[in-house]
């Protein structure tokens, strides 16, 4: 067999399998966290689900029923929720701030009980006022 063939080969499968196979993984993500009330906004530092998720186009809408329509994303399978307080708050506000830590990730149904499944979520990478960083 061809030198080179035997080198490229490895390297195809690993495409052809990465394209075919889900990768749905925890990653490192910061959460900006401020409120009015309070005199700095908290960076959180936490993981997330993210990835890619197998799907597949039917052809036969109109054939299958409606829940073979539905599409897999990359959602919580484990997580936990952690509680912080947002420094500088004055008194009649509420300073605690409770954000969810993945543990581990898995390509299923969307639960809007605790996933926000829009395609993008809107939301601000920065701090308008002093920030402090927090790394549990």
């Amino acid at each position: 067999m061809n030198p080179a063939l035997l080198i490229a080969l490895p390297f195809f499968f690993a495409l052809t399998l990465g394209q075919s196979m889900s990768f749905c993984i925890p990653v490192d993500y910061v959460i900006h966290v401020e409120k009015r009330e309070c005199a700095y906004c908290l960076a959180i530092n936490t993981t997330i689900c993210e990835g890619f998720c197998m799907t597949r186009d039917s052809n036969g809408k109109k054939l299958l029923p409606r829940s073979a329509l539905t599409q897999d994303v990359c959602t919580y399978k484990d997580m936990v929720y952690r509680t912080v307080m947002i420094p500088g708050c004055q008194h009649h506000a509420v300073s605690y701030y409770t954000y969810p830590v993945a543990l581990s990730c898995k390509c299923g149904k969307c639960n809007t009980d605790y996933t926000d499944c829009i395609q993008e979520a809107s939301h601000t990478e920065y701090c308008t006022v002093s920030q402090q960083s927090y790394n549990p």
